[in-house]
């Protein structure tokens, strides 16, 4: 079983379509459902209200193999943190951290320790440098590193079959990345280069990151957690 958070576009529908080729029973997990699929099931959920995961419902019992991908996440406002009329630090931490490390707990907690656990958390370059104007982007996506780094110590203490990756996809064609291509000078200081890659043809496509983390999980698993797919 393969559960996807976010999956009405972007990565988080290429990475379900790709599961349900294979053949995969796939539960999806977001505000809006644009997938139709024998095997693919859709529970709402919007993280803004992160308490709405207690009511989201799993059965792990005839599964031999759960995989979490929690790649929801949202980008913010594109402001300076000084500058911004409405804060949105509670909003981008809650979907793209607390939502993400509830939902890896329960699930936790539910499936049965001697099943094969694989956690997938989308994280991002921006959680490992600092980049003006995306203050509350940037802390989100490190915490999720570092949680993800402490979930796999905390799982092998309890010999709990599991593999834990906290992947940056790289620079990808995205909503997300029209709304950083819809901001401006002075405001984001690094407005130009997003426009150059655009313009150069340099974005990666949902379906290539897909790609790359195919490539990095076929790989032998050595207890490392953190990857960049511009790697692959």
């Amino acid at each position: 079983m393969v559960i996807i958070t976010g999956v009405s576009s972007g990565i988080g529908k290429a990475l379900a379509l790709d599961y349900l080729e294979k053949g995969e029973k796939v539960i999806g997990i977001g505000r809006t459902n644009v997938i139709e699929n024998p095997n693919f099931r859709f529970q709402e959920c919007d993280f803004i209200q992160p308490d709405d995961i207690e009511h989201l419902q799993f059965d792990f019992a005839n599964e031999k193999k759960v995989v979490l991908i929690n790649n929801a996440g949202l980008i913010g406002n594109i402001e300076r943190l000084s500058e911004q009329n409405e804060s949105d630090v509670k909003e981008v931490i809650t979907v793209n951290t607390i939502a993400p490390m509830l939902l890896t707990q329960k699930i936790l907690r539910l499936c049965p320790i001697d099943k094969d656990f694989v956690l997938i958390n989308i994280s991002s370059g921006a959680g490992k440098r600092a980049i003006p104007s995306w203050a509350s982007y940037c802390a989100s996506k490190a915490a999720l590193d570092l949680f993800s780094l402490t979930v796999l110590e905390e799982e092998l203490e309890r010999s709990r079959k599991i593999k834990v990756y906290s992947v940056s996809p790289g620079v990808v064609d995205t909503s997300m990345q029209e709304k950083i291509r819809s901001s401006s000078l002075p405001t984001f200081s690094s407005f130009q280069s997003f426009i150059d890659l655009k313009q150069q043809n340099k974005l990666d496509s949902p379906e290539s990151v897909v790609r790359k983390l195919n490539l990095l999980l076929q790989e032998p698993y050595k207890n490392e957690v953190l990857f960049s797919l511009r790697d692959y």
